[in-house]
């Protein structure tokens, strides 16, 4: 065994040889090292410490290129770096961890760099999110939280904020309300939906004081999100919002707001706004009415859902009457018609959301179970999703049922949604 100190001068020797080597021959070899896979993941982390930033951000960008599970705790030391495209990278190359394929479409891909300047270019796409069932480490989200709060370029906040959302970084909220408070439009956006996908309604009073934002993107948001959580304290706030609309991108949004939360106070509002010529502002009064769960609204909706030509008011008064209680299966019934929104793609987005909140209820899901039979492809893939989501104990033997169809993106779906109701339930 070699005396230790003649270990440690060998080590030493080692790294003071690397790091006398030319910066582009070090990024190099870190690349070809990327090409060994996770074998490599221990030669490729000490790089993560090289004075060079080049070096660094090829260390960073091989650890993306490897990934799984084996280099979290490498992107999480790389996370704390201090320049910007190493946070953006190690950001999204921890997401693709959980979100295999999510790199490709994150905002590291679409990085330019001159000097110590980087650029960046977001999308407003943003509607990806980690199934219920998946578990994040607590160090993932504790790094992505410090980056949304503090992280060394707004670009590179504002992206950790969108990864927390992906994620659903629960703990991490108070990292996204302090980074609502930076001024910052893109920032404050990306927070705010962050705080929609974690969809803890604790979280919303927090946000109330953007209810009436300058900025038409930033209130917008805000209200959705407020109605999304349920904020019964904001309702005056976004009456106000409602009242005072400056466009009529703000003023679909207070309504839209008003109808999640749902106060038997804006009946009279969700009446006075069925008549609108707006199909969004007709939508939106309709699903209000829906969630009072008035009996007696039925015989205001109903007409609405017979003779509505828009598609959006039309799918919102099918949703308020199933909500009112109009649970007849026939094939020009309401709960149907839900069902053929969602073999639509177009229209997919508006139909899942509503049969998600509506198959929380019990005699609801009784009815969807009785439609399974008959249901299309596209119906049956959908629906797995609605009762993975909203569904109970008595959704198991339907589920069970979907995972063993003949079909296999049918049984492939039955199989996840199966896993992640099992994931819920207590």
């Amino acid at each position: 065994m070699k005396p230790l100190f003649l270990l440690s001068f060998a080590v030493l020797f080692t790294v003071g040889q690397a790091q006398d080597a030319d910066p582009k021959q070090r990024a190099r070899s870190v690349r070809d090292l990327a090409k060994q896979g996770e074998d490599a993941i221990p030669r490729i982390a000490p790089s993560l410490s090289d004075p060079d930033i080049g070096v660094r951000v090829e260390a960073v960008k091989a650890l993306v290129e490897i990934g799984g599970p084996k280099t979290l705790d490498s992107l999480v030391r790389a996370a704390a770096d201090n320049d910007p495209e190493i946070q953006i990278r190690a950001t999204d190359g921890l997401v693709n961890v959980y979100l295999p394929g999510y790199v490709k479409t994150g905002l590291s891909g679409r990085l330019s760099r001159v000097g110590s300047t980087v650029t960046s270019k977001f999308t407003d796409t943003n509607d990806q999110a980690i199934d219920p069932f998946v578990q994040v480490r607590p160090e993932v989200i504790v790094a992505l939280g410090k980056l949304a709060r503090g992280g060394a370029s707004l670009d590179a906040r504002a992206n950790a904020a969108r990864a927390l959302g992906v994620l659903r970084g629960r703990d991490a909220i108070p990292d996204l309300i302090e980074a609502l408070r930076s001024k910052d439009d893109k920032l404050m956006y990306e927070s705010l939906v962050a705080v929609q996908k974690i969809g803890d309604p604790s979280a919303a009073p927090r946000i109330s004081f953007l209810l009436r934002d300058l900025d038409e993107k930033i209130q917008v948001e805000a209200l959705e999100t407020t109605g999304l959580l349920r904020n019964q304290e904001a309702a005056p706030q976004v009456r106000d919002a409602l009242s005072h609309a400056r466009t009529i991108k703000v003023r679909r949004a207070a309504l839209a707001a008003l109808g999640m939360i749902a106060d038997p106070a804006d009946h009279a509002i969700f009446i006075q706004n069925l008549s609108e010529k707006d199909d969004l502002i007709r939508a939106a009064a309709a699903e209000g009415l829906g969630r009072l769960k008035n009996p007696a609204d039925r015989a205001v909706v109903s007409p609405m859902f017979t003779n509505e030509r828009g598609m959006n008011p039309r799918l919102s008064a099918a949703f308020a009457l199933v909500s009112l209680g109009e649970l007849n299966t026939d094939r020009y019934g309401p709960l149907q018609y839900l069902l053929n929104g969602l073999n639509q793609r177009s229209w997919r987005g508006v139909a899942s959301p509503f049969l998600i909140e509506l198959a929380r209820e019990e005699p609801i899901r009784q009815s969807i179970y009785a439609m399974l039979g008959m249901a299309t492809k596209d119906e049956k893939i959908q629906l797995s999703i609605v009762l993975s989501r909203s569904g109970d104990r008595d959704s198991l033997p339907a589920l069970e049922t979907l995972s063993k169809d003949p079909d296999a993106d049918v049984a492939a779906e039955g199989i996840r949604s199966l896993r992640t109701l099992r994931a819920r339930l207590p």
